[in-house]
């Protein structure tokens, strides 16, 4: 009997979906060598070649927008109407994509005189072993797969195991649209299935998920000596200074911590609030939490959903134990509502964290933030620096110069300045150190999945 991976709705006390087969080494091997067989045909085609074939499965996904975001909602748990947004917003990439693919990887000309000129050329790194997370699995997709393609590159994709029939609608999608056999292949299973990928004869590596696979797959790229594109864990600050607007920004730190029920990789995780401040922004973010619905996710009253799985509930709840253990006060939240049956936690506030505490260590994939106060910008800073991530940070402050001072010391990817927008396709996205390696979107990311060549030719 072939394995399966069971699909379970973590809203409905986990209800079966569905199942989907597990990827065997074998279909791992066969879907490489037909990624390999047809890559050098969609290379071939050339930026304007591939865009309109790619054109053709933008168009699958608008409409079949309703049935992606009702299975988000369903496997992963994310309110319909996100679910829907997420789906926007991957879309809003794909166009970006589409429509400035040739602007950003037209040669480079690094020099010129009389008698020569230099160029830098952009080409497909060849086969690419795509592995993403289930926490915005359209936009994941998007992220990992889109550039890739529209570069030259043919794929081979593993998405989690927690999503496995969003996979199923991304393979029917690819039929209807036409793409050429070979171009996108699809694998199904958990980390057994990624590692047999990450041993097969791929050009380039690229990986969204925690820090502990993120170092296999850079060693796995490593042994191979081929690039690695990685976006890993975060654990990102958000420093509330003195001067900061409360009432225009309380809103944007529950955004920042709570939405997707707070999976999200730079997501607001630790806020470090001047003491002056703290009691204002602590009522504050209190009752924004009590006006706010946790709720089954397919109703559209809905703004606090499920965790992904029963097992991201368990690590979440082991966290808050250890904090509440170690001293620090529940001021929100801090268990599983009342009358669900399912992967649900409260949206939570910790106030006197202290850096033993797990919660300020680890990343913490849920609805909880934890509150430090600060005195001075040294300590504020040093706080938002006691961390092995270097994903983002987020900065909260009324002096926009000081603001750029402060984001300019911080050990980090990405800083938003009173939570503007980071998320646009044309912005680089990605971190340091323990949270990555690379660049997602934007002219960067192009140029991350391909390799670059030096050419000099004279006049």
């Amino acid at each position: 009997m072939p394995l399966t991976l069971i699909s379970t709705n973590p809203a409905r006390n986990y209800e079966i979906l569905g199942e989907v087969a597990v990827s065997t080494p074998e279909e791992v091997s066969a879907a490489v060598a037909k990624a390999g067989a047809a890559q050098p045909g969609w290379e071939a085609l050339g930026v304007k070649g591939r865009v309109a074939v790619l054109e053709k499965l933008v168009h699958v996904f608008k409409n079949r927008k309703d049935a992606f975001s009702l299975m988000t909602c369903r496997e992963m748990g994310r309110p319909i109407a996100g679910a829907e947004a997420t789906m926007d917003l991957g879309l809003s990439y794909w166009n970006w994509y589409l429509a400035h693919a040739e602007d950003c990887l037209k040669l480079c000309e690094t020099y010129r005189d009389d008698r020569e000129i230099a160029e830098v050329v952009f080409e497909p790194a060849g086969v690419a072993a795509v592995i993403v997370p289930w926490n915005f699995p359209f936009t994941n997709f998007t992220w990992g797969v889109g550039q890739n393609l529209v570069a030259g590159n043919t794929v081979v994709f593993k998405m989690s195991e927690e999503v496995p029939l969003f996979g199923k609608l991304l393979d029917e999608a690819f039929i209807e649209a036409g793409v050429p056999e070979g171009v996108f292949n699809q694998l199904y299973g958990a980390v057994d299935v990624g590692a047999t990928l990450l041993e097969q004869d791929v050009d380039l590596m690229c990986f969204t998920g925690s820090t502990a696979t993120g170092r296999r797959v850079y060693q796995a790229a490593t042994d191979k000596m081929v690039p690695a594109l990685l976006e890993m864990g975060g654990s990102d600050p958000g420093i509330v200074f003195a001067d900061a607007d409360v009432p225009r920004i309380i809103d944007k730190i529950y955004e920042a911590r709570f939405r997707n029920s707070g999976q999200i990789c730079n997501a607001l995780k630790r806020l470090i609030v001047h003491e002056s401040r703290s009691e204002e922004v602590v009522g504050a973010l209190t009752k924004v939490l009590r006006s706010k619905r946790v709720g089954d996710p397919e109703e559209r009253t809905t703004d606090i959903g499920p965790l992904c799985a029963r097992r991201q509930l368990e690590l979440l709840e082991s966290q808050v134990e250890d904090a509440r253990a170690k001293g620090a006060t529940i001021v929100a939240g801090g268990k599983k509502p009342d009358g669900f049956k399912g992967a649900y936690y409260e949206p939570t506030i910790l106030t006197g964290v202290t850096r033993d505490m797990r919660t300020w260590r680890e990343e913490v994939f849920g609805p909880v933030l934890p509150i430090v106060t600060f005195r001075t910008a040294d300590e504020a800073i040093s706080l938002a620096k006691d961390t092995a991530y270097g994903l983002g940070g987020y900065i909260f402050t009324e002096n926009k110069d000081f603001a750029v001072d402060v984001a300019r010391e911080l050990g980090v990817g990405m800083v938003q300045i009173n939570k503007t927008t980071a998320t646009r396709a044309c912005n680089p996205f990605g971190g340091r150190g323990t949270s990555g390696l690379g660049m997602e979107n934007g002219v960067f990311g192009f140029h991350d999945v391909c390799r670059r060549k030096l050419i000099v030719r004279e006049r």
